[in-house]
């Protein structure tokens, strides 16, 4: 199982995230952990720029998206970006896509919402053509109709994954992507649910065995502060679970918010949890460093503690 981080921006002054992100990511590759992971967050830093910046400052590690949200540009702008970042990298972008939420296409863009499924499964086909340039993109679907040529190629295959937590888009993403980026996704949710849906359409497909990315938080911390870690988890990280598409996925597995997926405890209890989600048929694990503490300075000591676990864990696991 590859093990990788979460960089991504954090409330404060704009003009010192994209240095500490550059900090982030090359503590990230000299740790030597496999993937780091940039969230798009509606408010905040463009995923694919900051994966180009980040590309120009290491020279190993793979540089994920999770995810762009698809309705926010036309496919063939999304592909001239990503063959942009992915170029900037050195051929180390891994393109996560998805159909997003209704409150935040709907609500914040004012874009429609309807038949996100079937949006995102044409939409892939127009991506997908333009990913695998230079040549002209000639697509004629449902949703799209292109003809549009490109001069760029990718300097190396470009993966693509798709945030896909319902079956139909489960299938969508094993037929014509390189697998899945989770959230909200427990143990049993991946095992009973994502990989068998996933799997099977991507072997149908003639396709190769899928990737299935895990988002957790983790927290390195005493026995008697899984509590307060657990709380935490639900304080900062759970406005997503308002999403109907994230309350459905809920359903498929045992936890019941954020906090129970949460992997807090010592490092023993941290080793298990990932051991799970093996089990459980995750290829990779995505995380979401945890902090907690009272001050700024227990806040950055908890979460030094916590990535350099983490680091030691990804030597021993992969």
């Amino acid at each position: 199982m590859r093990i990788g981080v979460m960089i991504g921006p954090e409330k404060g002054d704009t003009g010192r995230k994209l240095e500490r992100m550059l900090r982030d990511i090359e503590w990230a590759e000299s740790a030597g952990l496999a993937t780091a992971w940039i969230p798009q967050i509606p408010t905040d830093f463009d995923a694919l720029i900051t994966v180009a910046a980040m590309g120009l400052r290491t020279s190993r590690i793979e540089l994920g998206t999770a995810v762009v949200p698809l309705q926010a540009q036309h496919p063939i702008a999304l592909a001239r970006q990503a063959l942009s970042a992915h170029a900037a990298a050195g051929g180390r972008l891994a393109l996560g896509v998805g159909p997003s939420h209704h409150w935040i296409i709907r609500d914040m863009l004012g874009l429609p919402y309807e038949k996100p499924a079937a949006y995102t499964r044409d939409y892939l086909e127009v991506l997908r053509a333009g990913l695998s340039g230079p040549g002209s993109v000639d697509v004629e679907n449902a949703t799209f109709t292109v003809h549009n040529p490109l001069d760029l190629g990718p300097v190396a295959p470009v993966p693509v994954l798709v945030a896909a937590l319902g079956p139909v888009m489960l299938r969508i993403a094993g037929e014509q992507a390189d697998g899945t980026v989770l959230w909200m996704a427990d143990e049993r949710a991946i095992s009973e649910h994502v990989v068998p849906k996933i799997s099977k359409a991507a072997a149908d497909a003639g396709r190769p065995a899928p990737r299935v990315v895990a988002g957790l938080p983790v927290c390195l911390c005493e026995p008697g502060r899984v509590a307060e870690a657990r709380a935490r988890a639900n304080r900062i990280l759970g406005e997503a679970e308002v999403s109907p598409n994230y309350q459905r996925l809920l359903e498929q597995g045992d936890a019941r918010d954020i906090g129970d997926l949460c992997l807090a405890g010592d490092e023993s209890e941290i080793a298990a949890g990932l051991r799970r989600y093996a089990d459980a048929g995750a290829t990779d694990i995505s995380v979401r460093l945890l902090p907690i503490g009272d001050t700024r300075d227990e806040l950055v000591a908890s979460k030094q503690r916590t990535r350099e676990m983490i680091a030691g864990l990804a030597r021993e696991l992969r």
